[in-house]
């Protein structure tokens, strides 16, 4: 397979699982790297049988593994480890997200692979991290968005901590990791020295809750939940429309005076809501006020309404609507179609970067289990034909 892009002859070992790893592997490949998705013999990623399934195939694993190529490798079999080694030799980066510590009890932690090639860039994603008094913790994202302070602050105050719809936390932590892992990259081509960058999926969350951990650092209040509305600004909250719920954003005095000149609510006028501060203080009473206005509109119509007198506005739109959505789905291309060998032809999320020069390209499908093992193991280490069979009748591939 023919890798394009910006790392393009970028070579990449991907022994990750389920969402946080694969996500940086992905976002490494859409950028053009050869991604290779190491997995067990027989069983192969976790994800692999996470819903929805589609002709036996898991949507799940397709979006989050698309223009890598698979093989399978036992990592436990002495034979198994020696032709990892042997592709470190000849690899760039390498990415793993176990439990700190399994890859040193297999005699591939990041020490020992580094006597093997010094320039290797080792990327490694786990819940608390690899050191620390919780390293050895299990993480996954829910824990994450827990041990973090999100779930604190996600949700409405009569409701529990909440988490978020999406799995934030290793979607942060994978892309945190693959900015990590292309920092260390380009100090390699400088230095000649490859690094392991330790990801978090706990640090990745907390570094991502900005003014949250900033209100208590700087007040020692904490902060609580608050629903869809914003700490420092308001009106900057949702609103309910006759059909569904509206988003409105004004986010200075100078947009809450056209917001004013535009409702023509005398009651707007109010010295309580003179400036921002006192927006935030008195935002009950407004938010009120502004869904008298908005309760028996329909959403559209509100959005265009604001938009075209210069007001920040959208709609809370439900997936169904994000998926037909013109700027969205297609001009920016976040639905891309695939052709899958068994599912067939299917929609995955599309790529968030978009470079100038180097348009990003999804156009090959997860690879089924160990799919490429052969060609790869052909093209890297000369290991084919009766060889190749012998070793697979062995339970290394």
């Amino acid at each position: 397979m023919k890798q394009t892009g910006l790392l393009s002859g970028v070579k990449v070992l991907d022994l990750t699982r389920v969402l946080a790893g694969p996500y940086c592997g992905m976002m490494l490949a859409d950028m053009g790297a050869d991604v290779i998705k190491i997995e067990m013999p027989g069983r192969g990623d976790d994800a692999r049988r996470n819903a929805p399934i589609v002709h036996g195939e898991s949507a799940y694993f397709m979006n989050l593994n698309r223009n890598k190529r698979g093989m399978t490798l036992n990592l436990k079999n002495e034979k198994g480890k020696m032709i990892f080694r042997k592709l470190i030799e000849r690899s760039d980066i390498v990415l793993e997200n176990y439990r700190p510590g399994v890859m040193e009890k297999l005699g591939l932690g990041y020490e020992e692979l580094r006597k093997i090639n010094p320039a290797i860039v080792y990327g490694a994603v786990s819940g608390f991290g690899h050191y620390g008094p919780y390293s050895q913790r299990a993480g996954y994202d829910i824990i994450g968005q827990a041990m973090s302070g999100l779930m604190s602050t996600t949700g409405w105050p009569d409701t529990p901590p909440t988490r978020t719809g999406t799995a934030i936390s290793d979607v942060m932590g994978g892309a945190s990791c693959c900015i990590g892992v292309l920092a260390a990259y380009v100090n390699r081509l400088k230095t000649g020295v490859g690094d392991k960058v330790d990801v978090s999926l706990v640090d990745s969350m907390v570094s991502s809750l900005e003014i949250i951990n900033m209100i208590y650092l700087c007040t020692g209040r904490v902060p609580s939940r608050i629903g869809n509305r914003y700490e420092a600004i308001y009106p900057y909250d949702s609103f309910h429309a006759k059909d569904g719920m509206v988003i409105i954003a004004c986010g200075n005095d100078k947009l809450y005076n056209i917001l004013k000149e535009k409702l023509k609510m005398p009651e707007l006028q109010d010295e309580k809501f003179a400036t921002n501060v006192d927006r935030v203080r008195n935002h009950a009473p407004l938010k009120e006020i502004i869904e008298r206005w908005t309760k028996d509109k329909n959403i559209d119509d509100i959005v265009e309404e604001l938009l075209a007198a210069g007001i920040p506005a959208s709609p809370v739109n439900t997936i169904d609507r994000v998926a037909r959505d013109p700027h969205i789905a297609v001009a920016r291309e976040m639905f891309v179609d695939l052709e899958h060998p068994v599912a067939g032809k299917m929609k995955v999320t599309g790529n968030q970067l978009k470079f100038t020069n180097n348009k990003i390209k999804i156009d090959t499908p997860a690879p089924l289990l160990g799919q490429h093992t052969e060609e790869i193991l052909k093209e890297e280490l000369g290991i084919a034909g009766e060889e190749y069979k012998g070793m697979k009748a062995e339970g290394i591939f």
